[in-house]
């Protein structure tokens, strides 16, 4: 018994032993388990966690499609369409495929080379952009290679949004482009780009061990993302009136072979932007072709001194002042002398004794000059502020600058008189167009715009941009007089030939050199010829400005070429406008006014060939115009004043009287 009994015992302290045994091995093996997934999990949990998805799928950033622009009839300018982008698994074809084998099968339908195709292969990993935004062609041929070779496993494509301009080149400059990656980088585009990119998601691409999509990733490439956030521009431009402004300066282009050409169209009273045009353009549909230079907007971007066509805001600030009249005699030497520098007439002509009309309808230096100088730095300065010069419009597009003014505290006589001549500043096309619009609009100046309204993607108003008043420049009665004056620019002055038959156009033609960008001076020969100026006179609808930079076609001046491609766009507009004819008060010709004359003045030079010496003989005035009356004056002798506009009704001293030389003799005239 005594034995059994210790056997037993030993069998139980064997098991015990071994039990001991299995639960310590087990610990062990827990211990080991315990830290290994301690392992995996603290130190290794991302590296597997990004290699599972790497291995079950892709993930996509999309971004929904770009909103339109469109012109303020609904016209679409820029819109978006879906298209696929090639990318490539370079673990996968390291595994299964010859990389060579690929670049050579795949590089010649896409107009790459073998060796982009294997450094995008050298990339490594999971995902890699091959070309983005294949052609339809290009995605056709590319996914025929790919079932004939079984490169389904490594190559696949992805959806993504392609900006299209259908109307190709038209507003190019104002609508601008878009990047590669969906990103806005001039013009409209680029200035709304937070409003238009819209939504961007994060997707998920599931695949099988074969790479092909399973599950809801089937559909995954057939879905169009439009995204919540993505708005439609609606510009103010007319893509009808963008058209006739492109199609008229193509033809100047070819008419004066110029360095540029700058055009734009303007609503005075709203300020709004009806067409805005460069030359040289591009194609936004392939922007990349063109050089940078051509991509630029020069309406808001180049700075030129004016020229003459300033001289009608020195010309309102001197009215305004009280500092001229219309009718008010100046003599005109030909040129004067400032602070030792020269300034002459366009002509280099001495005009005589001209009433300020005359200064400016031939658009004389000397009297603009003088007109400066009265006015003084300070007030030349403040109105030339007040029209809006040396500071940004504010208009919704990149890359205003700002223009070139003097301090009028470090102004010298010379720099008045010169500033007086839309010389020694510079300024912006868009800043002179707003100018001369708000001369049209009653004095009003308006802040320029190019974007009407923007929408949601439901079609509800988002942004409705109102016409903003920025402040009054002149009085109202000075205004309208200063737009006689510009009337007769057009109806018998150097602006002739901006005329449109049948209808009354006000405006300023401007002639300046060209400055030296490496150095100070001017250049020999260079000059930018530009016309500004709005119609119909009696209610204005539109101011148009053309500015033609270093033509070299032989004319040079803006009167006459210039001139004569705002007179074409005036003529377009007005049709276009269903703007009916009207009666110019300046149209009567000098011809038909000599005729009428012709046998009285025959008489009035015989009479004056008999004066004793220090003697003149008063002629008869009626029906000549201001300037015919102030030249008979001048040949007779005569100090000539005038009230008045139009024609000469009446005069102070009778007719065939035998005066002094030097009497003053007032003439009266009434619009014809």
């Amino acid at each position: 018994m005594r034995g059994a009994y210790k056997t037993m015992k030993n069998v139980r302290s064997t098991i015990q032993g071994r039990i001991g045994c299995v639960a310590l091995l087990m610990f062990a093996v827990l211990v080991v388990l315990t830290f290994r997934y301690a392992y995996l999990q603290v130190i290794q949990g991302d590296a597997l966690a990004q290699r599972m998805r790497d291995q079950s799928g892709y993930e996509f950033r999309i971004q929904s499609l770009r909103g339109a622009i469109l012109d303020r009839n609904g016209k679409e300018l820029a819109v978006s369409s879906m298209t696929k982008s090639l990318f490539i698994d370079p673990n996968h074809v390291y595994e299964s495929h010859d990389p060579a084998a690929i670049a050579a099968d795949i590089a010649p339908v896409i107009g790459l080379t073998e060796q982009d195709i294997l450094d995008d292969i050298a990339v490594g990993g999971g995902f890699v952009w091959v070309k983005r935004r294949l052609e339809h062609s290009e995605y056709e041929a590319v996914r025929a290679v790919i079932r004939e070779k079984g490169y389904s496993d490594c190559l696949g494509f992805q959806n993504e949004a392609k900006r299209y301009y259908p109307n190709d080149a038209l507003a190019a400059n104002v609508l601008g482009f878009v990047g590669t990656d969906d990103e806005g980088l001039d013009g409209v585009e680029q200035a709304l780009d937070p409003l238009l990119k819209g939504e961007v998601r994060e997707e998920r691409l599931t695949v099988d061990g074969q790479r092909r999509p399973i599950l809801d990733s089937i559909f995954f490439g057939r879905r169009t993302y439009r995204g919540d956030y993505c708005k439609t521009a609606v510009l103010t431009i007319d893509s009808t009136i963008q058209f006739m402004v492109e199609q008229e300066i193509d033809r100047a282009m070819a008419e004066n072979n110029p360095s540029s050409i700058t055009a734009i169209v303007m609503d005075p009273k709203t300020g709004e932007i009806l067409a805005m045009a460069s030359r040289p353009s591009y194609n936004p549909n392939r922007f990349w072709e063109y050089p940078q230079d051509n991509w630029k907007n020069r309406a808001v971007s180049f700075i030129y001194e004016p020229g003459s066509t300033f001289k009608a805001i020195v010309a309102g600030a001197a009215l305004q002042e009280g500092i001229v009249t219309p009718n008010q005699v100046f003599y005109d030497p030909g040129y004067v002398m400032v602070s030792g520098r020269r300034i002459q007439n366009w002509s280099n002509e001495s005009y005589g004794a001209v009433t300020f009309t005359d200064i400016v309808k031939n658009s004389l230096n000397t009297g603009f000059a003088q007109v400066g100088l009265s006015l003084g730095a300070e007030k030349l300065m403040h109105y030339t502020r007040l029209f809006g010069f040396g500071a940004q419009t504010g208009i919704d597009l990149p890359g205003e600058e700002e223009g070139i003014l003097f301090k009028p505290e470090d102004m010298r006589d010379s720099d008045i008189a010169t500033t007086a001549i839309g010389q020694s500043i510079a300024v912006t096309p868009l800043q002179l167009v707003t100018a001369m619009s708000a001369i049209a609009n009653g004095g009003t100046l308006m802040r320029p715009h190019i974007v009407r309204t923007i929408k949601n993607p439901d079609g509800s108003v988002y942004e409705e941009r109102q016409p903003q008043e920025v402040r009054e420049t002149l009085q109202k009665t000075v205004n309208r007089t200063l737009i006689g004056l510009l009337e007769q620019v057009v109806a018998s002055g150097g602006g002739a030939k901006a005329a449109v038959k049948g209808y009354r156009i006000a405006g300023k033609t401007g002639t300046a050199q060209k400055i030296r960008l490496d150095s100070s001076g001017y250049m020999e020969g260079r000059y930018i010829a530009s016309f500004c100026g709005f119609a119909p006179v009696e209610d204005p609808i539109f101011t148009v400005l053309v500015m033609i930079d270093d033509p070299s076609g032989g004319n040079f001046y803006g009167g006459q070429i210039a001139a004569p491609v705002a007179s074409r766009i005036f003529a377009q507009l007005l049709r276009y406008a269903h703007v009916e004819p009207s009666t110019n008060p300046f149209s009567q010709t000098e011809e038909s006014a000599e005729h009428t004359h012709s046998a009285v003045e025959e008489k009035r030079m015989e009479a004056v060939a008999t004066l004793p010496e220090g003697k003149a003989l008063v002629p008869n005035f009626t029906g000549l115009s201001m300037r015919e009356a102030a030249r008979l004056a001048e040949q007779r002798g005569l100090f000539f004043e005038s009230e008045g506009t139009g024609a000469a009704v009446s005069q102070s001293l009778s007719v065939n009287d035998i005066v002094e030389q030097g009497t003053h003799v007032k003439v009266y005239f009434n619009p014809i």
